[in-house]
């Protein structure tokens, strides 16, 4: 066993050796008669003695077999298999009764007899009831720990599963987004053949940036403004004066970290379905906050609106992607709502824990 498995493990053993202990003692002061607290004292002595045995002969043994068989042999370095742990449970038995009634007689003054003082039948039961005792000890121990390797792989199977849902999310927003700025590209190279040259450039640079940060499961929120900025870039080389934008960010909020183009279907929904609809164009603002330890953001415009606000939307690709993206990483703790603002235009909401 590894100093960083028995970091882990070292509570469930103490515990488990106590509690053997304690119904040692119950049962020997039950049967013999004598004072509970010597029950107690004798039944811990030798009881952590056998349990500092057994620990140390398994530990010894799982890196012996281990280095003989190889790293794969074990597939739980703590467990050797009861092939192996029944000698190391019988030698700690053993040795460790012995030489707990010694250190406690030696300690106290007591004479509690050793084994080779007793009678043959009564040794043979005093070993056989230590031997018991540490077998249950060693079955309670290895059962509770297999339990719980097991939750432990459980949710690690279920936490790549979810990365990986998260990972098939994100493969199939990056080319709609990149088929929606290269719809806008198409329609402005007819109408405009030198902004859409520098439009192109900047999408250049813009790809560049975005498609290599995107790969990772989340970046900074600071990262998801800068993304955001470069879009709306593009954007306004497309529309003009016709498209205003606002972006605020307070400073302590950049570091908080968020799935990669999280905001930018809002982004580009407003656009599409807002501004571009309305005459006037109008402003863009994207937002966020962090009220009573909850992230807000928001994607607010003044453009054409929603005519039925609708929570956790399921039309559109864009808005399906931002809900379903929300479940997977947060679960129930995210909220998602597409409102109408009173003044005109659209409110795109997104609550998450911060």
């Amino acid at each position: 066993m590894t100093t960083s498995q028995f970091r882990h493990t070292w509570p469930a053993h103490i515990g488990g050796t106590v509690a053997v202990c304690l119904l040692a003692a119950l049962v020997n002061y039950l049967l013999r008669g004598k004072h509970l607290g010597y029950s107690l004292l004798y039944s811990f002595m030798i009881g952590g003695q056998i349990s500092a045995l057994i620990w140390l002969m398994t530990a010894g043994l799982s890196r012996l077999l281990r280095r003989w068989r190889g790293d794969a042999a074990l597939r739980d370095p703590s467990w050797v298999g009861w092939g192996w742990m029944l000698p190391c449970v019988l030698i700690g038995s053993v040795v460790g009764y012995t030489g707990g009634v010694l250190v406690t007689n030696h300690l106290t003054g007591m004479r509690e007899p050793l084994p080779w003082d007793m009678p043959g039948a009564r040794a043979a039961l005093s070993i056989a009831f230590a031997l018991l005792m540490s077998l249950l000890a060693t079955a309670l121990f290895y059962s509770r720990l297999g339990v719980n390797q097991l939750k432990l792989a459980q949710a690690q199977a279920e936490r790549q599963a979810a990365e990986a849902q998260l990972t098939l999310l994100q493969s199939q927003l990056e080319p709609h987004m990149l088929f929606n700025t290269l719809a806008h590209l198409r329609v402005l190279i007819k109408l405009k053949p030198d902004e859409a040259q520098r439009m192109l450039d900047r999408l250049i640079d813009y790809l560049r940036a975005t498609l290599q940060a995107s790969r990772s499961t989340e970046h900074t929120l600071a990262e998801e403004f800068e993304r955001l900025s470069d879009y709306l870039a593009l954007m306004q080389i497309r529309m003009g004066e016709r498209l205003k934008v606002q972006l605020d960010l307070p400073a302590d909020l950049g570091p908080q970290p968020v799935p990669p183009l999280l905001l930018q279907p809002l982004v580009e929904n407003a656009i599409k379905h807002g501004l571009e609809p309305h005459l006037d164009g109008g402003l863009l603002r994207v937002s966020a906050s962090r009220p009573a330890g909850r992230l807000v953001l928001e994607v607010a415009d003044s453009g054409a609106g929603v005519a039925h606000p609708t929570r956790l939307p399921g039309t559109g690709f864009g808005l399906t992607q931002v809900r379903q993206r929300l479940d997977q990483r947060y679960g129930p703790a995210a909220r998602f709502d597409l409102l109408p603002q009173p003044g005109g235009g659209s409110l795109a909401r997104i609550e998450i824990p911060a």
